[in-house]
């Protein structure tokens, strides 16, 4: 494969579904009993052998993140936690990330070419591949499943209009893709929904219907509940060695753990810190990806809302100690700063958070009370255990710099969606921005751009557009960087939200499990993975 696609475009390298953002709770490797959590950013980790020949037959259940409630990946239903691995396995993606090479790989597509600039970009299919309808997988076929997704508004859509400018397909094996800037990192958004392709047939009676080229096919579906696949004899890369993939839903985090340790789960999706923790000292082997502001605190700076005041913004900001939240919700086992890139990413410059400073945001606080601002906020938050933990952490810390906080709970996740998201009615929120390391362009436009959807704050500022189009269009990784660390200048000038941590996810799969493929934003491929006979091997 030519430099000027994957290898080139990775290494001179919008929010998540709701559901996700609103309930925010360098490869390296470990070994032995103990894993110290600290050990390892991106990569797989654990003490287990080679497996030997892979084997057929069996079945490997996964206790992802949240059961889907649809089966299109356009539903927002394309990353890790808001079922991206369910989606992946029917729908297969064009392209895959390898965390290890840090390179882009084609996977249901045969290349990804780019041209000089990287302003234009050559897809080109497999032969031979087919949905599981016996369709083929051609150049018409991407066509009608990107344009699906766009038209139904799947997750990423507002980053691809704002950034292809035409799409063509000049014969059945070609498409090609004309942008409005270059984008080295342009791949990553055939790792997601609009690389999952779905057939045309998909809508031929008007309701939706589950048919794509992936290595598994829909066998029993039920909401929320359970979904269950089995293996694609026509698959492109050939059958499966699973006969069987099964995701059935299981709410409590320890809960998923448990279920792996005792054999009801082969493989488990954990995002709290401290059940994280446990699956690694437990030297349970798996994938570690880290991701970018996996804990942020939103501000609602909209017109009428108290944090339009640049002052209580700031005030809120210094008045938030990440440490002492990770220690009260995370039990200390957390990755807690206020940098929006960490010490352990690419992006790390030489610009910081502005961080704690309880007499800076006495300061603020006493400048706009002297205005007349009564110092009331109100925090909207889901009505469990863990997110009541968080609201109460950040209500003692805002209290104790002059604050009036009063606490919403909200009874389901979709009301919180609807208080925050449609309704907007919320001073402060607990979420996650999950900017990924591989593409940072993609959920920094989601959550900061003056016009986005996602962009749950109501922050609007010119000079952040300006700076999100020239990291997008950056020519190196230097480059990037520096524009990077100019918006961090500009967060800290104009405090849009307050950074809480670093979210570190942990996929953990059984010792007799093999062949679980990973992407990127925690999507697991399991067209090759294979269960031994033997439980100890």
């Amino acid at each position: 494969m030519r430099r000027s696609s994957f290898a080139r475009a990775a290494t001179t390298f919008t929010a998540l579904a709701a559901a996700t953002v609103l309930v925010a709770g360098c490869a390296g490797g470990g070994s032995g009993s103990e894993t110290d959590t600290s050990d390892v950013t991106t990569g797989l980790v654990g003490d287990q052998g080679d497996g030997g020949e892979p084997t057929s037959g069996g079945t490997l259940s996964f206790a992802t993140y949240n059961g889907v409630s649809s089966l299109d990946p356009a539903d927002r239903q394309d990353g890790g936690a808001t079922g991206g691995n369910e989606m992946a396995a029917i729908y297969d993606l064009l392209v895959r990330y390898d965390p290890e090479t840090k390179a882009f790989e084609p996977q249901l597509a045969q290349s990804l070419e780019a041209n000089g600039d990287n302003s234009v970009w050559t897809l080109t299919l497999r032969d031979g591949a087919k949905f599981s309808d016996g369709t083929p997988v051609d150049g018409a076929a991407v066509l009608w499943s990107i344009n699906h997704y766009l038209e139904k508004k799947g997750t990423h859509t507002q980053v691809w209009k704002a950034t292809v400018a035409d799409v063509q397909s000049p014969d059945p094996a070609t498409v090609v893709f004309t942008l409005k800037q270059p984008w080295n990192e342009f791949p990553i958004m055939f790792t997601t929904g609009p690389g999952m392709i779905v057939a045309p047939s998909s809508m031929t009676t008007g309701a939706f219907a589950p048919i794509g080229a992936g290595p598994f096919v829909v066998e029993k579906f039920a909401s929320q509940d359970e979904l269950v696949l089995a293996a694609n004899p026509a698959y492109w890369n050939g059958k499966p060695n699973l006969d069987t993939l099964r995701f059935p839903a299981i709410v409590s985090e320890q809960a998923k753990l448990d279920a792996l340790h005792t054999g009801g789960v082969q493989a488990a999706y954990l995002r709290g810190a401290e059940v994280v923790h446990n699956a690694l000292s437990a030297g349970d082997v798996g994938y570690v990806y880290t991701v970018n502001m996996g804990g942020v605190g939103n501000i609602n700076q909209r017109e009428g809302r108290a944090a339009s005041d640049v002052r209580v913004r700031k005030a809120i900001v210094a008045a938030f100690n990440p440490d002492t939240f990770n220690e009260r919700v995370e039990a200390g086992y957390g990755m807690p700063g206020s940098d929006m890139f960490q010490s352990w990413s690419r992006w790390h410059g030489s610009v910081a958070g502005n961080g704690y400073d309880p007499e800076a945001a006495k300061k603020f606080l006493g400048e706009a009370k002297a205005d007349g601002y009564d110092g009331k906020l109100t925090y909207v938050g889901l009505n469990d255990p863990a997110t009541q933990r968080s609201a109460l952490a950040f209500q003692a810390m805002l209290q104790a710099v002059g604050f009036t906080v009063e606490i919403v709970y909200t009874t389901s996740i979709n009301d919180l969606v609807k208080t925050m998201y449609a309704q907007h009615d919320y001073d402060i929120g607990y979420a996650g921005f999950n900017v990924l390391d591989e593409s940072p362009f993609v959920r920094m436009y989601g959550n900061l751009y003056s016009e986005s959807s996602s962009n749950v704050i109501g922050y609007k500022n010119a000079t952040m557009d300006s700076l999100l189009i020239e990291m997008q269009s950056a020519p190196t990784d230097e480059d990037r960087t520096k524009v990077i660390e100019k918006i961090q200048t500009l967060v800290n000038e104009t405090a849009p939200m307050l950074v809480v941590n670093t979210g570190k996810y942990f996929i953990p799969w059984s010792k007799n499990v093999y062949g679980i493929t990973p992407s990127a934003d925690g999507i697991m491929l399991f067209g090759n993975a294979w269960i031994t006979p033997d439980s100890t091997s």
